[in-house]
């Protein structure tokens, strides 16, 4: 029995000690962190208040690929829908990565992501869509920081025709 806590804690030791940061899991990934733009109306990319982040949503930034605009279950289907909330999610990596002034580890829990696609009435599957944006964050801060609450729904419309807008709240080190 001795033998079994003494193995159980070395493990849990072992994989502490080479668990990856955010900003490492970011790099083996290959994604590079880009400056925030500017927002196009009269609003914060972010506002912190207390411990909290409350990032407003966002679409996909940069040029548009192919899978970033358009309407779900007519335009695109819920594969090409999971990499636009997964583009999406690199983008909020920019804004979180601006409102920790470039420290990543500051972040202590995705508390909340509030996905909105772009889908016809029929298109009943919103949650796999966002499921790009939730798999992306989890893998980037694992588990205990990165799981998080979360509403997948459809919209008739977004701005811009976008396929997938997100809204996130996180909570960071004090």
């Amino acid at each position: 029995m001795k033998y079994i806590a003494t193995l159980i804690l070395f493990i849990l030791v072992f994989q502490v000690s080479f668990a990856q940061s955010p900003v490492e899991k970011i790099k083996e990934l290959g994604i590079e962190l880009q400056p925030v733009t500017k927002p196009v109306g009269n609003y914060a990319k972010f506002v912190k208040t207390g411990n909290l982040i409350f990032i407003a949503g966002h679409g996909s930034c940069g040029t548009p690929t192919e899978v970033d605009r358009g309407k779900l279950g007519q335009d695109l289907t819920t594969d090409q829908g999971y990499q636009a909330a997964r583009n999406v999610a690199l983008c909020l990596l920019n804004t979180i990565n601006a409102a920790v002034d470039g420290d990543l580890s500051k972040v202590k829990r995705i508390v909340r992501v509030f996905g909105m696609v772009n889908s016809t009435p029929d298109f009943t599957e919103q949650h796999l869509v966002m499921n790009g944006c939730s798999d992306l964050l989890v893998e980037i801060f694992g588990e205990e920081k990165g799981k998080h609450a979360r509403a997948a729904v459809g919209m008739g419309s977004l701005p811009v025709n976008l396929a997938v807008e997100v809204e996130m709240i996180i909570e960071i080190e004090e």
